[in-house]
């Protein structure tokens, strides 16, 4: 399943897809340089640079701020599907490893857009890059 119309491409999942596998998920951007996320040494994601390199500062924004939280992703049929969360926290081991040797442009309202969600109760999930910053509701 894609969500919004994304296709799967080179077997690597589009931003917002909820599919990705354990220990080898794929997480894709927009470009295809494959990097990889790799937490406490075991859990490994693949991610594309473009979408890794604006994850690695929504995370290490929060973790800067001290704070916790979880970062899921829905797991491929392929490897039992279900859905894979870890909690990232301050004393946590995280690699970004990137596939490409320059950094990519960062877009703004797509970094808002991950710490929007990364701020909900469910925690960081990649969601389809935008041009426009997230609307908060009103409470009120």
């Amino acid at each position: 399943m894609v969500l919004l119309g994304q296709e799967r491409r080179n077997n690597v999942i589009a931003p917002g897809s909820p599919e990705g596998c354990r220990y080898g998920a794929q997480i894709q951007g927009y470009d295809s340089a494959v990097g990889k996320l790799t937490y406490e040494g075991n859990v490994k994601v693949d991610v594309e640079d473009r979408a890794l390199a604006h994850l690695q500062v929504v995370i290490g924004n929060k973790l800067r701020r001290g704070e916790s939280f979880y970062f899921s992703w829905a797991d491929q049929a392929s490897t039992g599907g279900g859905r894979t969360s870890i909690w990232i926290h301050p004393r946590c081991s995280l690699t970004f490893k990137y596939f490409g040797s320059k950094a990519p442009q960062l877009n703004p309202a797509w970094i808002d857009a991950l710490s929007f969600v990364a701020n909900s109760p469910s925690g960081l999930r990649v969601v389809p890059e935008t041009t426009e910053p997230p609307v908060e509701e009103l409470v009120g």
